[in-house]
């Protein structure tokens, strides 16, 4: 079989290496003439997958900026960004580029799969449409499908083999072909009765995680105000065996799902006159996050007679989670950003991320970040990240994460 993916980003790479790893032949489309020469010399440019693991997959991989070679595929998976606008609304311009170039190259026979994650509607309503200018028929001529991605980056214990793999096509043999097509790299194949149904239970999976953090955060602003330990709170609640699931306290969401996800529903949901006022709130308290943090680090810098103008911060982390070097939507940029519009001295360590040009920062070492710094902030609380080291040798630590409770200092401010 051959499979073209078209995307080769967290979502499409790691697809691309799981066919070519079960013996398929891969054709890896991207627009970006600088990943597909990365991925013809054999080198990754995201974490999870080893460039060794790619140079061995690479007779059976064509990376290729062109759509041409699509016609050649048994089945078709786009896996490109559905990013939201400056207004927070769905963007399908990536989607709709990427649909109206595989109509040109779209044959009898081929199966279409969208894995990107979007509103319920999308593939019957978008996708199809387009696909169907082509001239073939979906659901006869061609099937079509979507098979919401779970990609978790820089997790080990979760892969694409190990986790259940949902899909919904447009008919029942359209749903059998994408069951066929991801049970040669997953072990557990969930079908559901509609494209809609697929897409929605992406969105639910990450509607539940951003309203569950956002009630948490709301409570640990609560809790600060109240001079209560939220951390303390949470590890006591997270006794009960029964009727409650562990959520923490952060710094905001990052990353390509949690804060674009609910906004998809919720923009999709006031075409039915259906306000999706609960979602809407989590996402506003998320997003409020940074600001509060920034507000923190105020209090603590006046705390020791100093303003946040002119004082030498250290960011500790600055991806959006632990163990891996994606900033995308990374609550770090806002932090960042509002201290330097207040005026402070920056820098920042994460052995992840080696530069973020939009600020002008280089990661520094540990130590030299934190040389001659008033105050460090723990912002993403990699395993690599001294803690001990952060502690004895800045004069304020603010925790945004946790990670210290176990190591009680005066000097230390948790969230």
């Amino acid at each position: 079989m051959t499979v073209g993916i078209v995307g080769m980003g967290y979502v499409g790479l790691p697809l691309a290496v799981a066919f070519a790893n079960a013996g398929q032949r891969v054709i890896a489309m991207d627009v970006d003439p600088r990943k597909v020469a990365m991925l013809e010399a054999g080198e990754s440019y995201i974490e999870d997958i080893p460039s060794a693991e790619l140079q061995g997959i690479r007779d059976l991989l064509e990376p290729t900026t062109r759509v041409g070679p699509l016609a050649h595929a048994d089945a078709v998976l786009l896996c490109v960004p559905t990013p939201l606008t400056v207004n927070r609304e769905p963007d399908l311009g990536p989607l709709v580029d990427a649909t109206q170039a595989l109509t040109r190259v779209l044959r009898a026979g081929q199966l279409v799969v969208l894995e990107s994650t979007s509103y319920p509607g999308t593939t019957r309503e978008r996708l199809l449409p387009m696909l169907e200018e082509s001239g073939l028929a979906a659901g006869s001529d061609f099937s079509l499908a979507f098979s919401p991605e779970r990609v978790d980056p820089g997790r080990e214990d979760f892969t694409i083999r190990t986790t259940p793999k949902v899909v919904g096509g447009l008919t029942e043999v359209c749903t059998q072909r994408a069951v066929d097509l991801y049970g040669l790299i997953c072990d557990e194949i969930v079908p559901v009765g509609t494209p809609e149904a697929a897409e929605l239970t992406k969105l639910l999976e990450n509607i539940f995680r951003s309203v569950n953090i956002a009630l948490v955060n709301e409570l640990a602003i609560l809790a600060d105000r109240m001079k209560i330990d939220i951390w303390e709170v949470v590890d006591a609640a997270s006794t009960k065996p029964f009727g409650f699931m562990r959520f923490e306290p952060g710094p905001g969401m990052g990353g390509h799902c949690l804060p674009v996800d609910p906004f998809y529903l919720a923009w999709r949901a006031r075409e039915f006159d259906f306000p999706t006022e609960f979602i809407e709130l989590a996402g506003k308290v998320n997003m409020q996050m940074p600001y509060h943090c920034v507000e923190k680090i105020e209090r603590a810098l006046n705390d020791t007679g100093k303003a946040v103008k002119g004082a030498r911060i250290a960011i500790l982390g600055v991806s959006y989670k632990a163990g891996i070097g994606d900033v995308r939507e990374s609550p770090a940029l806002k932090i960042i950003r509002l201290l330097a519009e207040r005026g402070a001295d920056l820098v920042y360590h994460d052995p992840h991320v080696p530069d973020i040009g939009a600020h002008g920062l280089r990661s520094l070492p540990l130590d030299e970040a934190l040389d001659s710094a008033d105050l460090a902030v723990i912002v993403t609380a990699h395993p690599e990240i001294d803690l001990g080291m952060v502690i004895n040798s800045a004069p304020r630590v603010v925790d945004l994460r946790g990670v210290t409770r176990r190591t009680p200092a005066p000097t230390v401010e948790r969230l």
